[in-house]
């Protein structure tokens, strides 16, 4: 095998596929990468088994070479040491070279180094799914979904079937939907398919989903996902991402969701995150930094932070309308922020019912994104 090529092309491609790649594994050969270079293009292959991802880079592509002298073959390198390799030579020019006995020579300007590589046959294939569970959606719209969702799963193993974004549909709706049991996030898009979508309900887990989320591109492009029994594709031009779903039986979330509301406050969103933060930074003794907010006439609301060895912080914000009753309630100011970021709506409607019930998050004309978060007793 050999192959010259662009080192930040290569760096770009090593660094997505790292992203699959751990030291614990079972299986020795995963703690490395593999590399395959064929007359299209080099492929490069990471893997934990839990997620794999493969990366390829094109050997021209728009007229411009990204890749010269290839020598088709492959093998699989320690995953250790060639990440660094690549950063640091002197050139933009890398020349890769394998012989017969599985010893890769990396040349770059005037460095040469020498590494054991290993027997690419040896490599476990990834499964090529092929599945009618398939459809398309924008590359930036996903990333959307993953960033409104993904942060409220768990992190607890006590209920791995928490630690996963459950995506379902219904007729040509789809929705993600993330609960660690303290809060909830939802967000519902409708995909505009010709046919009806009928897929299964899976839970996706959210190491996964964060780590999709940093190697996509922001780009109009299109993400083609399927899915099987037990796992899911997610495939742009140039990106193949596999991971494994978990199993088990997720939750029914809808029920948790009220219905009516006994206060209504309608507020600027940044306003009440500065608001909720500031407050936080006088609360983080107690382990979730727990803030109260109280309703009061003239549309004030006051927020609260408390600390008995800190000290204390009061400020009144004003929202927009309070409808309903008086209420005091407490809760994490962490989960509060969390939501409002999420939610990335200049005004938002917040809706109680009580002090001890959980209460509602959404944007105030939209009712597709909506977060949920359990208060807090303070006696």
């Amino acid at each position: 095998m050999k192959f010259a090529i662009q080192r930040d092309q290569l760096m770009e491609s090593v660094q997505d596929v790292m992203k699959a790649i751990s030291s614990r594994t079972a299986i020795p050969i995963l703690t490395g990468m593999k590399l395959e270079a064929t007359t299209e293009g080099v492929k490069l292959t990471g893997s934990d088994s839990d997620i794999s991802i493969e990366s390829f880079i094109p050997a021209e592509e728009d007229g411009t070479v990204h890749i010269e002298n290839i020598e088709p073959g492959s093998i699989v390198l320690q995953a250790k040491y060639f990440p660094d390799i690549v950063r640091k030579v002197p050139d933009n020019t890398v020349e890769i070279e394998s012989d017969h006995t599985k010893n890769v020579t990396i040349r770059s300007g005037s460095a040469e180094f020498h590494l054991n590589g290993q027997d690419a046959e040896e490599y476990p294939s990834l499964p090529q799914l092929r599945t009618e569970n398939s459809f398309d959606m924008p590359t930036d719209l996903l990333k959307r979904l993953i960033k409104q969702t993904g942060f409220a799963v768990s992190t607890s193993e006590t209920r791995p079937i928490l630690t996963g974004v459950h995506v379902s549909t219904e007729e040509e709706n789809l929705q993600f939907v993330a609960t660690d049991s303290h809060r909830l996030a939802s967000r519902k898009i409708s995909l505009e398919t010709e046919e009806t979508l009928n897929l299964p309900s899976v839970v996706i887990p959210g190491k996964s989903l964060s780590e999709l989320n940093k190697i996509l591109d922001d780009t109009g492009d299109s993400v083609q996902i399927s899915i099987t029994d037990n796992q899911i594709l997610f495939r742009t031009k140039h990106l193949y991402f596999l991971s494994r779903l978990l199993e088990g039986n997720y939750p029914e979330t809808s029920r948790l969701i009220p219905n009516e509301s006994k206060t209504t406050v309608l507020i600027d969103s940044k306003e009440l995150l500065q608001s909720v933060d500031r407050a936080s930074l006088l609360a983080k003794e107690n382990r979730n930094n727990v803030v109260r907010l109280l309703t009061k006439e003239n549309n004030q609301i006051e927020i609260h932070g408390n600390s008995p060895e800190v000290g204390n912080v009061t400020e009144e914000v004003t929202a927009d309308t309070i409808d309903g009753e008086e209420l005091k309630i407490s809760f994490s100011a962490k989960y509060m922020m969390d939501a409002l970021r999420a939610i990335d709506a200049t005004q938002v409607k917040i809706s109680f019912t009580g002090a001890m019930r959980p209460f509602l998050i959404t944007p105030v004309d939209d009712d597709s994104i909506l977060q949920l978060i359990l208060p807090v007793r303070t006696y």
